[in-house]
């Protein structure tokens, strides 16, 4: 069980990482046009549009389903908890000075899910790698 679980959560966990990046990139279209880091992007360099992406957005999020679904209801009620993450992240470049603190938050919460898929509980081992992992994101996209 905890096999089937590692491999659900790593899949689920490349599919809600591409899901993010999708929604990074559509929100932020009108900017990366404008910036040479990210520029090339597959929206701003215009090699696909809106519509395209909503629906490898909508592939991403109903694979990531089919998966959240299959585990336990701690895990999914994570699972769905997260999407206030993924979806709010974006916006934290425009009114924080500390956008890197929310990408911690949102890019660490696997930690969370992946253990509570397992163990069907949360305790103090699951928020410490957490919380380590929010360091790391903190040192290393500052």
């Amino acid at each position: 069980s905890s096999g089937i679980n590692a491999e659900y959560g790593g899949t689920g966990a490349v599919l809600m990482r591409g899901a993010g990046c999708t929604i990074n990139d559509m929100y932020d279209i009108d900017i990366d046009k404008r910036v040479a880091r990210t520029r090339n992007r597959p929206l701003a360099s215009g090699r696909l549009n809106l519509k395209q992406a909503t629906a490898w957005l909508t592939i991403q999020a109903g694979l990531s389903s089919l998966i959240l679904f299959n585990l336990n209801v701690g895990t999914i009620a994570l699972g769905i908890s997260s999407l206030f993450l993924v979806g709010a992240y974006p916006y934290m470049k425009r009114i924080t000075d500390y956008p890197q603190l929310f990408l911690g938050l949102t890019f660490n919460y696997g930690a969370l899910m992946g253990y509570c898929a397992c163990t069907g509980t949360l305790g103090i081992t699951p928020l410490a790698l957490y919380a380590a992992g929010i360091g790391w994101t903190l040192v290393y996209d500052t």
